[in-house]
């Protein structure tokens, strides 16, 4: 990945963040990561984006006051934020999940291990 494409961490779980903040580290990436915490902070950041810089999102798909797949959903009907990809990532794997958020466009889908 480009070192300039800012990483969006959508994950109410601080422990999670940590986690997913880490393995990309010890990945080798260096990009800038933001942490947000719940579907409302994730579109409040999306409308204010530097239209300049490049994104990437990993969205989780159960957060506060607006899901994953509703914050999915108003990205991919919006002209603007349509091009971001995003991962969502879940500790869930139920095919009508992801039938779902492939029929609104993520870009792919990771589910977390819960053990």
């Amino acid at each position: 990945m480009r070192d300039d494409v800012v990483i969006l961490v959508a994950e109410d779980e601080k422990g999670h963040y940590i986690l997913t903040r880490h393995c990309l580290r010890r990945g080798g990436l260096s990009n800038e990561i933001v942490w947000l915490e719940d579907g409302q902070e994730t579109l409040d950041c999306l409308a204010a984006l530097d239209r300049r810089k490049d994104y990437v999102l990993l969205l989780d798909i159960r957060m506060p006051k607006i899901d994953g797949v509703g914050v999915l959903a108003r990205m991919k009907s919006d002209d603007e934020l349509r091009h971001i990809p995003v991962i969502m990532v879940t500790t869930g794997d139920a095919a009508a999940n992801i039938a779902r958020c492939r029929q609104l466009g993520c870009s792919g889908y990771v589910v977390k291990p819960v053990d």
